[in-house]
């Protein structure tokens, strides 16, 4: 039986691996205006503007480039003992650990794939130093006076060796409500997005054409307004920040968008799906053919066949 939708309340953050840790964080700070707020030997913490939690992403320093945990807030003590309880029924395994700041108890588990979810309820709200403070008592931190300025980690795409495998495990373990996603000619699920709550979506799940498992397709922060979009372009082409394509507008999920390259080898979408809910309790799937999305990605750009999904990173300009 599918888990009611609600027990996971919310992207907490994810964990980014890079070999260059000092710039990857330049990239995240000054580029993207995000705060450091922590750091324990090779692992950095650092955080939105708007996020009531101690950080939003945690980078820590690796060999290769990608994805370590991504971490789901559940809404509360009792939501997290029900998701721990239908992960084990189903024959998954997990381990408790408490290992990162300004939360409690994580429950660390792996989805098909191999990606790592932490699943967690205990979290404590940010308080702002006095040169941090908003004006606004409603917002947790000042906004940043550099770089774009993002609002909160929005979402993870992950690559995935079978779609609709880690699909279901999101659904039927998770509580996830599928929105949207592409089906081939030969009935194989090619991609599927996911929400959690009534954003349109949280997760989505990418077919990696190499077999790989447990790879990472970008991980993704929204802005206030498309024009954020437009500067972040323009202040990437000043800074040397790698643009693989964009801005554009997806047709799928409608989200305007920007991908780039951190200097570690991640990539990282720029997105404005702010407006686009869905509110409807019985939201059909809906699915787009094969033919349909040979038509294009984004405004009649053609699917791009993206130099991380084959395993090489680009070079910097």
């Amino acid at each position: 039986m599918t888990p009611p939708l609600g027990d996971i309340a919310h992207i907490g953050h994810a964990q980014l691996f890079t070999p260059d840790l000092d710039a990857s964080v330049a990239f995240f700070t000054d580029f993207l205006g995000l705060t450091v707020n922590g750091q324990d030997g090779d692992t950095v913490y650092l955080r939105t503007f708007d996020d009531y939690e101690h950080h939003s992403l945690v980078l820590t320093a690796r060999e290769q480039p990608g994805l370590g945990r991504l971490a789901l807030r559940t809404s509360s003590e009792e939501a997290l003992r029900r998701r721990v309880e239908a992960i084990e029924a189903a024959g998954g395994t997990g381990k408790w650990t408490e290992d990162e700041p300004g939360l409690g108890r994580l429950y660390v588990t792996t989805d098909p794939d191999g990606h790592e979810h932490a699943l967690y309820w205990e979290s404590e709200h940010y308080q702002a130093p006095q040169a941090l403070k908003p004006s606004l008592k409603n917002q947790p931190q000042a906004k940043p006076n550099r770089g774009v300025g993002v609002r909160r980690l929005d979402h993870i795409n992950f690559l995935a060796a079978d779609v609709l495998a880690n699909a279901e495990w999101q659904e039927q373990l998770l509580g996830a409500r599928p929105t949207e996603q592409i089906r081939l000619d030969s009935g194989k699920i090619a991609a599927r997005w996911l929400t959690y709550t009534d954003k349109s979506y949280d997760v989505v799940y990418t077919s990696d054409w190499t077999g790989s498992e447990g790879r990472l397709h970008h991980i993704a922060f929204a802005t206030d307004t498309r024009e954020d979009i437009l500067r972040a372009a323009d202040l990437a082409i000043d800074t040397g920040v790698f643009i693989e394509t964009g801005p554009h507008k997806h047709a799928i999920q409608q989200t305007f968008f920007l991908y780039v390259y951190e200097p570690g080898g991640n990539r990282i979408e720029l997105c404005n799906p702010l407006t686009r809910l869905v509110l409807a309790p019985d939201w059909p799937l809906i699915t787009w053919t094969e033919e349909e999305r040979k038509k294009g990605q984004a405004w009649g750009l053609k699917t791009i066949e993206s130099f991380h999904t084959h395993g090489t990173p680009p070079v910097q300009p």
